[in-house]
């Protein structure tokens, strides 16, 4: 439950403390004195979304603590816009924040009423009193295998049906760049080198023979001024020797200079094969766009893989069919078990809604739960629960958020709540002036209502009706005070000697009458 709350610079409010007691308390106090402010520094500490406009002006840090007993939750905006979360002196997240805090507090604003019109809140609820947890959970882990198998089945058909379009293309690819028979990813440097020494042969032949008559040609070449040079150095045998060693290897490199003179030939038939080939290649290259012949080999590897793939999709298809189809069966039965559980708690929701509506001066309510499938499966079953609602005699049931005056969603909303948090186990609730559009008896009842609810958790309720305020077993008064420099709003606990003269104002007003005093004690009193 929510024990202690601390505002520091937030809007109105410089500094605010306040012990909050455990069942039924209500916080009064007249229209503009700062109620809403309050709610919303606890909005902050439950994850709302920051405004830097709410720091008070002057001031650079606002501060918003609760104390929730276990977790205290402590929410820091600077005006330089930086905020921060934590929960137990511990740095959160904000989705961390509200998935913490939606566990601890639930606050029902006026603009909550309009859930009676969402679907999924109705929904929400009968699944809360039917208690299905077990069966939602089978139900989910069936609908993510029925749709990870729908969307796996869909993939592949989008697939078959673009590539059964191409399938002439790939396979005129395919055929292209198998006849080719690339094998070898250095081909192409090899081709180019031997397309360079067969269009240069005369070149080349040329060199080679000037080479053999400077290395063995006529008188003065490389080889007889070498054997000139070890004659002459006879009598010196280290370099002799090491001169005869260079007279062998001159002579081995004149042998391979003449086969190689020898063996080059010009072969026009193998050079026009040879650029027929690099021609073939260069064109591929070009065609795909791509760098070497590794990628054309890739490719065509791929291109392969496709044109398996067509083959072999009708079967894959029919085998996916299958699996969807039993995915279905499973999830069917899923669907089926929530339906149940929810049929079963039908007429008990609507018998305690209708009970607790006639109280509250509806005296002809009558409430239905209309279970209806829907043409496809959701993520929470295959239901579309509708909250039917009638409060006249010989009225036709139709949505509540179709025919229920302001008034009437107000205290139909506070059934639902009552009814819910039977089950949810949620330790605070606030209501935010869910008592707008009634009076009197009505409001006794609703009153009743919720110091019934806080029998097993705290309930807080704003309220501006005196016999709501009367039945609390703790109540607050919000009031704006001037300071030298500002407006600033303030909350007290009232002792119950100050109840009842907080209570006549709410009767009659600032001037506060001896009738209205009576009445606020006899509120009191009861």
């Amino acid at each position: 439950m929510l024990q202690h709350l601390h505002i520091q610079n937030y809007a109105l409010i410089t500094h605010l403390d306040i012990d909050f007691a455990d069942g039924f308390s209500v916080l009064t106090g007249e229209t503009g004195a700062g109620k809403s402010i309050i709610l919303g520094a606890l909005a902050l500490v439950m994850g709302a979304r920051a405004d830097l406009k709410t720091i008070t002006e002057g001031e650079e840090r606002c501060v918003i603590e609760a104390d929730f007993g276990e977790y205290l939750i402590r929410r820091e905006l600077n005006r330089n816009g930086r905020s921060r979360s934590l929960v137990n002196d511990e740095v959160v997240t904000q989705t961390e924040l509200k998935e913490l805090a939606n566990k601890l507090i639930d606050i029902h604003s006026q603009h909550e009423n309009l859930l009676l019109g969402d679907d999924n809140f109705q929904l929400g609820v009968v699944d809360a009193i039917a208690g299905n947890n077990k069966e939602m959970v089978s139900y989910a882990a069936a609908y993510t295998t029925y749709r990870q198998a729908e969307k796996s089945l869909n993939d592949l058909k989008a697939l078959a049906a673009k590539s059964s379009k191409d399938q002439d293309y790939i396979a005129f690819q395919f055929d292209q760049l198998d006849k080719a028979q690339l094998n070898d990813p250095n081909e192409l440097e090899a081709l180019e080198d031997e397309e360079y020494r067969l269009s240069h042969v005369e070149q080349l032949k040329s060199s080679l023979n000037s080479a053999l008559q400077a290395l063995d040609g006529d008188e003065g070449s490389a080889l007889d001024l070498l054997r000139t040079a070890r004659t002459n150095l006879e009598d010196i045998p280290v370099l002799s020797q090491r001169l005869q060693s260079l007279e062998i290897e001159l002579k081995d490199i004149v042998s391979e200079t003449q086969r190689t003179e020898e063996n080059t030939e010009l072969d026009p038939a193998r050079l026009t094969e040879v650029q027929e080939r690099l021609d073939l290649i260069n064109t591929l290259l070009r065609k795909h766009n791509v760098q070497t012949i590794a990628e054309l080999i890739t490719l065509r590897e791929e291109l392969g893989q496709q044109m398996n793939q067509i083959a072999s999709f009708d079967e894959d298809i029919a085998h996916l069919e299958a699996a969807l189809a039993d995915a279905l069966k499973t999830l069917t039965l899923a669907a089926d078990k929530l339906t149940i559980s929810r049929g079963n708690v039908r007429e008990q929701i609507a018998q305690r809604l209708e009970t607790d509506l006639k109280k509250l001066g509806i005296a002809h309510a009558k409430v239905d739960i209309a279970i209806t499938p829907l043409d496809d499966f959701t993520e929470s079953g295959h239901d579309n629960i509708q909250f039917l609602f009638a409060a006249n005699l010989n009225q036709s049931l139709r949505r509540v958020s179709e025919v229920a005056s302001g008034g009437e969603i107000a205290r139909f909303m506070l059934c639902v709540k009552a009814l819910i948090a039977s089950t949810n186990g949620l330790p605070t609730i606030i209501f935010d002036e869910i008592d707008t559009g009634v009076s009197g008896e009505v409001a006794s009842q609703m009153a009743k209502i919720m110091r019934d609810m806080a029998q097993s958790r705290q309930i807080i309720a704003i309220t501006h009706l005196p016999q709501i305020a009367a039945k609390a077993n703790a109540q607050y008064r919000v009031y704006k005070a001037d300071s030298d420099t500002r407006t600033e709003t303030h909350i007290v606990r009232l002792r119950e000697s100050e109840r009842a003269q907080e209570i006549a104002t709410m009767l009659s007003g600032k001037e506060i009458t001896t009738a209205a005093l009576e009445t606020a004690q006899e509120l009191l009193n009861k």
